[in-house]
């Protein structure tokens, strides 16, 4: 039996976005009372809907192209599939609080206590519950992030990705560009605003799949991101 976990936040009008980023709007284009021509009618029964948002919008993943100018034309349709589809592990950090920094040591005591190893190839999912307690509040953008130590010890592990519950993968004014800059430089991506984390602590390894679209240029790109576990 296949069970498949939702790591994607919803996308709607007015949904938190990190900052200066474009705002979410979502409005009626078409209705069925237009397209079969029904006149005078007192409901509206959408469509079709027109989305105005950026790409780093909800659940998403960042290409390489966003991460510094040095890896400019390294954009998210360039990027081979088998980054979107690996295997996975989850890594508790609930414990870590607002803005806290995680560490490789930190990384390496939650994989002994979860007898989980990260391998070539991974994507490592990092459960901090901040989703769960401070979306939409005022507490939101202050989540807890991984260091630049951290993030160049993942890298030299050769996963091909991490995941977090947060706006940003490192701290704001603290490690997140860095982080950003050293996911370009190793070669390695990361997926922000994820979801059910709780869901997936020891449950062992599971398929992920996070398929962006096809955006040409694009500098990343919204993701239904998915954990399967096959059960017998």
């Amino acid at each position: 039996m296949t069970q498949i976990i939702d790591l994607s936040q919803e996308i709607f009008s007015g949904m938190p976005v990190y900052k200066g980023l474009p705002e979410v709007k979502m409005t009626v284009h078409a209705t069925h009372e237009e397209w079969d021509n029904i006149k005078d009618s007192h409901t509206v029964t959408p469509s079709v809907y027109k989305l105005e948002l950026g790409e780093h919008t909800g659940t998403h993943v960042d290409a390489f192209n966003h991460m510094s100018i040095e890896n400019k034309g390294q954009s998210i349709d360039t990027m081979p599939l088998t980054m979107f589809y690996t295997e996975g592990i989850c890594l508790d950090f609930s414990q870590k609080g607002l803005r806290a920094l995680i560490t490789s040591s930190d990384i390496q005591k939650a994989c002994e206590k979860s007898q989980l190893q990260i391998k070539k190839g991974d994507t490592v999912l990092f459960y901090t519950d901040h989703f769960r307690n401070y979306y939409g509040t005022e507490n939101w953008g202050n989540g807890p992030g991984i260091t630049a130590e951290a993030t160049r010890w993942l890298g030299n592990k050769e996963i091909a990705a991490f995941g977090v519950e947060t706006m940003s993968p490192g701290v704001p004014n603290v490690s997140n560009k860095e982080v950003h800059k050293i996911c370009g430089e190793l070669g390695f991506t990361h997926y922000e605003n994820m979801i059910n984390l709780h869901l997936l602590i020891n449950k062992g390894r599971f398929r992920f799949i996070a398929l962006p679209l096809k955006i040409r240029g694009g500098t990343g790109s919204p993701v239904r991101a998915i954990a399967v576990f096959e059960e017998n």
